[in-house]
């Protein structure tokens, strides 16, 4: 007995088979349902929010900054658009109960996984934010190589590099994260 195919039909099959090879899910734990965009003015934003703080604490003695879930998600998205390979892509950052949450996902060849890594953001004894990876979960990849450094960088370029020249007259006494919303206090030195 021969088969007989309509041609639509096979074109159909081969554009379904075609676009499964492209890229595969293969889980790992739940995106947030609801992605903060990325918001070139949420950057702007926090640079200025920055400067301002800076003012004030040259005034005060004492810097205060805010920054929300949107400028940070805003600010790590930009930081990874720079990179010729990110360790990885379509990064949500969220603030809740004392913990960075970094949401992204990971690209391994043909296969894309979600990833969940969840921060302890701290200040140490001189001063500089301390990072310390409280669990992550890439679903069924390893943790990428350099991951700890890699992120440790980011943070640490998007402190020093956001304060520039400021930054060497200041010291960083807390950070606090609570209800989308990460608070670093300081002082002039």
């Amino acid at each position: 007995m021969k088969l007989k195919i309509n041609p639509i039909t096979f074109l159909f099959i081969t554009l379904a088979l075609t676009s499964l090879a492209c890229t595969i899910f293969v889980g790992g734990p739940e995106y947030p349902a609801n992605p903060l965009p990325f918001s070139a003015d949420a950057v702007e934003g926090l640079r200025l929010q920055i400067e301002q703080a800076m003012i004030t604490g040259a005034e005060t003695g004492v810097v205060t900054l805010q920054i929300d879930e949107n400028q940070l998600t805003s600010y790590l998205t930009l930081k990874l658009q720079e990179q010729t390979n990110p360790p990885f892509t379509d990064p949500q950052v969220f603030l809740r109960d004392g913990q960075m949450q970094i949401y992204g996902k990971i690209q391994r060849g043909i296969f894309m996984a979600n990833m969940l890594i969840t921060l302890n953001v701290t200040v140490d004894e001189t001063g500089k934010p301390k990072i310390e990876i409280a669990s992550a979960d890439f679903g069924p990849f390893p943790a990428p190589e350099g991951l700890n450094s890699a992120i440790s960088s980011v943070i640490d370029e998007a402190f020093t590099g956001s304060l520039g020249p400021v930054a060497i007259g200041f010291r960083l006494e807390t950070i606090t994260i609570a209800d989308g919303i990460m608070t670093l206090t300081g002082r002039i030195k």
